[in-house]
């Protein structure tokens, strides 16, 4: 028999290593921009055309590559971070592996302009599919000016699979902001078909936070500091007040690598507990100094899961390090301007001999136990009784159900008949009435949530919104991350009553909101609105005007623990049954339960 066992061509090989390391035009500019971090740039700028399917270009001021290393970069784990085994456990670099460029060349067509400090000129390199087409010299400037041109033109099923380009540019935007969040000394730009989409310079880290997410992030934000013998934490936790149910900037770091860790998450979440409500997340920037030889980067080709040796020590150092931020916060005392009726204590002045002691005036003839005025109690209780039976005659009664021949067809409409008129509502929660069957028990919240979904659905569809102008607008300044979705989410905004201007560089001015909506924070609804569509970034347009619909009525709806009076109820419940699902929210939770008669009799038996 034959020998079928074969060596697979390098070309191949590095389009499947591609699959790994460079999944979609974000980790092409993950990889590159690295790699310029790593060469000592004090400026990048990337560019990229059609989301980076067309181009990715990235150029810096580093220490460039010579005509030779140029050349080995694009081989197969050929690297100038490491020489041994034993380097792995002593990393201080961003890239290690040597699989980045070899990858990217696989996959697409390449041009490296390169040229370091001492030498006269550069080289220029052109690579197509793993292939060398071109090699020359060139005057260039000192660092690296990488060009990406036409990703996965060789792999058309990965090409295929790619998102729509506002999607592959959020995802870009992402992977850039975990970037420059690292290294706030770097001068970083990044421009999208012509236009500047962000333009950071160097500058201290707080101030890197304000530029990429506005200076309202920054100013809810703490000051983090421990230093151990286990590690060093460092960076910024959000106030209680500034927590967020869903688009809560959180970011770990470790040696200037960006990381997930589920386990440290819950540190952070465990110090706030009891000050934040259940559900909602504080933004936090925390960034980890440990020693390398603790902690294993090469885990998965991403370098975004890393495991620590000392993980639960450190996360103890976590929590009490945040919980120290957040009571150094609670103890600044608050300035009280009521001071009517209060004492005048006088300054202290060492050159008087003699302080007055201060005054307190008061009525001597004040006596609580004296009454001023007696009030009569009513003793005509026969005038009084008749007043009532004028309301309510004494014969009359008033019906639980109606009769049978009221009764409709409809199931809805024959339960929301078979309800009694008077309603009773439990821990400002629940809305509790009886039927037929039993008791009707009713999640306010829940209930509104469908009925105020339905109506901004049906507004969409007929293009039938009423908006309410404010005053003075409320200004929106959101993440670059947020802006591509902003602008597919602006048509649909407008539909259904919003009123916004863009002013660039990711502010909005918030004009007008839907009527109905007077009262509420609209810079709050329209963040949590960015926020649910960056989850579905896939979803088509009717997918994102259901989640629209859906998250602008979670943001009105009844909250849980508002006292409502029967009319209130009511209105709610026949409401309610005019939906066309009584039974589930929009996102499948239960909004009402019957609980039976023979249940009920069972109790008392």
């Amino acid at each position: 028999m034959s020998d079928i066992i074969q060596l697979l061509p390098d070309a191949v090989a590095n389009q499947i290593a591609a699959g790994e390391v460079i999944q979609r035009p974000a980790s092409v500019i993950k990889e590159l921009v690295e790699n310029s971090v790593d060469a000592g740039a004090k400026t990048i700028k990337v560019v990229v055309v059609d989301a980076g399917r067309t181009l990715i270009q990235v150029i810096d001021d580093g220490k460039g590559m010579s005509e030779t290393d140029a050349r080995l970069a694009f081989e197969r784990h050929a690297t100038s971070k490491i020489r041994k085994a034993d380097d792995l456990f002593a990393l201080r670099t961003m890239g290690f592996r040597g699989e980045a460029l070899p990858s990217v060349a696989a996959v697409a067509q390449v041009e490296l302009t390169t040229r370091q400090q001492g030498d006269d000129i550069g080289t220029r390199l052109t690579l197509q599919g793993s292939h060398v087409v071109s090699q020359e010299p060139v005057a260039c400037p000192v660092g690296c000016n990488f060009k990406v041109e036409n990703l996965f033109f060789n792999v058309p099923a990965r090409r295929k699979f790619l998102k729509t380009n506002a999607t592959e540019l959020n995802n870009i935007l992402a992977a850039f902001e975990r970037i420059i969040l690292v290294y706030p000394a770097i001068n970083f730009t990044l421009h999208s078909n012509g236009q500047e989409l962000l333009n950071v310079k160097g500058a201290s880290l707080r101030q890197r936070i304000a530029d990429v997410f506005g200076k309202k992030t920054s100013q809810d934000l703490l000051p983090i500091e421990v230093d151990t013998a286990l590690c060093r934490i460092s960076g910024f936790v959000g106030k209680p007040e500034a927590a967020r149910k869903k688009g809560a900037h959180t970011y770990f770091f470790v040696n200037g690598r960006y990381m997930k860790h589920a386990y440290f998450h819950k540190a952070v979440a465990g110090a706030y507990e009891r000050l934040v409500p259940e559900g909602m997340t504080v933004p936090y920037f925390i960034y980890f100094e440990v020693s390398p030889a603790d902690i294993d980067v090469n885990i998965h080709p991403t370098k975004t899961e890393i495991k620590f040796e000392n993980e639960q020590s450190i996360w103890q150092i976590l929590m009490a390090a945040v919980k120290d931020a957040i009571g150094r916060f609670c103890e600044v005392p608050a300035i009280d301007f009521d001071t009517e009726g209060r004492p005048d204590i006088p300054v202290y002045d060492p050159t008087r001999d003699h302080v007055e002691m201060p005054k307190v005036s008061y009525n001597p003839n004040y006596n609580p136990f004296k009454n001023t005025s007696q009030r009569k109690a009513p003793t005509d209780w026969e005038q009084l009784y008749e007043t009532s039976s004028r309301r309510l005659p004494a014969d009359s009664e008033v019906p639980l159900f109606p009769e049978e021949e009221e009764l409709q067809k409809q199931p809805e409409a024959q339960m929301l008949a078979d309800k009694s008129a008077i309603h009773y509502q439990y821990k400002g929660r629940y809305i509790m009435t009886a039927v037929r069957s039993g008791m009707l028990v009713i999640d306010q919240h829940r209930a509104d949530v469908r009925i105020r979904y339905e109506q901004y659905l049906a507004r969409q569809a007929q293009h039938q919104s009423s908006t309410q102008r404010l005053l003075f607008p409320e200004m929106l300044q959101l993440p670059p991350s947020s802006t591509a979705i902003m602008e597919r989410l602006m048509p649909e905004l407008a539909a259904i009553g919003f009123e916004l201007n863009s002013l660039g560089g990711g502010s909005y001015a918030i004009a007008g909101v839907p009527a109905g909506l007077e009262g509420m924070n609209p810079t709050a609804i329209v963040s949590a609105i960015v926020a649910d569509a960056a989850e579905q970034a896939n979803s088509t347009v009717e997918q994102l005007r259901s989640t629209l619909a859906l998250c602008l009525a979670r943001q009105a709806a009844i909250p849980q623990g508002q006292v409502l009076d029967n009319d209130e109820m009511e209105h709610i419940v026949e409401r309610l049954f005019a939906c066309s699902n009584v039974n589930y929210t929009p996102d499948g939770h239960v909004i009402l339960a019957i609980l039976p008669q023979q249940d009920i009799e069972q109790l008392f038996s």
